[in-house]
């Protein structure tokens, strides 16, 4: 008998002994390529940059809206990615309990709904999205622009009004729940002493 014995996996050329897997018929083995390419994913939103501006707007409303006020609400909250929800608050509570709410929630801006009766403070022909038929639609999480009749620019107050309504509707840069790309336009126009809000699609 001879004094050698044949090492498996010694250290020549060769390296280790590899492992060969029979298959029948002499076919090669079957990936699974074919089904990794089948599934359906949907990509994360993307953010590849750093997120600076921390704007969070809280919305929400007073018991008692209409159907209309909630379904517009809704919209808000699905067109502003950098928003957050609350529950209803209650009619018997002051305003400054606004601002708590705000804090808890750790927001610096908010759309606050109320139920009232006042004409000068009602929101006036109201379209939501399911009415137009999803005319003007967006996907969820893209950044809007922002464009401001030149009459924003002639008076103070609506010069202040303009400065809220650009800290509120635009989205911060970089934010998680944002898309890095634009495809609707929210738009701010002043007609019989009434500002008009509308969003359109850019196609």
């Amino acid at each position: 008998m001879s004094a050698l014995k044949r090492k498996r996996g010694g250290k020549g050329p060769g390296g280790k002994a590899k492992k060969v897997k029979l298959v029948e018929n002499g076919n090669k083995p079957q990936t699974t390529e074919m089904e990794q390419n089948k599934e359906i994913t949907v990509p994360a939103p993307v953010s590849m940059g750093k997120w600076r501006n921390k704007e969070r707007v809280l919305v929400f409303s007073s018991r008692g809206i209409n159907f209309r006020t909630r379904h517009l609400m809704q919209d808000l909250r699905t067109m502003m990615p950098h928003t957050k929800a609350d529950t209803k608050m209650d009619r018997k509570d002051k305003l400054f309990v606004i601002n708590e709410v705000c804090e808890i929630k750790n927001c610096n801006k908010c759309l606050f709904f109320e139920f009232t009766s006042n004409p000068l403070r009602q929101t006036h022909t109201i379209h939501t999205l399911a009415e137009l038929k999803m005319t003007g639609n967006c996907l969820k999480g893209s950044r809007p622009l922002l464009s401001f009749d030149p009459q924003f620019d002639t008076e103070p107050h609506y010069a202040l009004l303009k400065e809220l309504f650009i800290q509120t509707f635009s989205t911060p840069q970089y934010h998680p729940r944002s898309q890095p790309f634009v495809d609707h336009v929210f738009t701010f126009t002043i007609t019989d002493n009434r500002i008009w809000f509308r969003n359109y699609q850019v196609s």
